[in-house]
C-alpha cells in the first residue's frame, strides 16, 4: 500500500514564516558540520527545511539515504 507523501511545498506552509524550530536548527548544525557551512541566523522554518534538504544531500553521512525532508527536525507538518 503506498501512502501519500505527507510533505508540502514550503511555499504553501501556513507557518512557514515563523523562526526555525530548535530540532530544525540542531539537526542543520549537525549536517552543516560535515559538510563545512555555517547555519544563517533568523531562519524560519521554511528556509531551515530547504537548507536540511539540500545539506542532507551534501552530507556523506546522510548521503542520500533518505527522501528529503525525513531527517531529525525536518518541521514538514506544518
Amino acid at each position: 500500500m503506498n501512502e501519500p507523501n505527507p510533505s508540502k511545498n514550503v511555499e504553501n506552509w501556513t507557518t512557514g514564516d515563523e523562526p526555525a524550530t530548535g530540532p530544525q536548527l540542531s539537526y542543520l548544525r549537525t549536517l552543516a558540520r560535515e559538510t563545512g557551512e555555517t547555519v544563517p541566523q533568523d531562519l524560519t522554518k521554511a528556509q531551515a527545511s530547504q537548507m536540511i534538504d539540500r545539506l542532507q544531500q551534501a552530507s556523506s553521512r546522510t548521503g542520500r539515504a533518505g527522501e528529503p525532508g525525513t531527517g531529525p527536525g525536518h518541521d514538514a507538518s506544518t
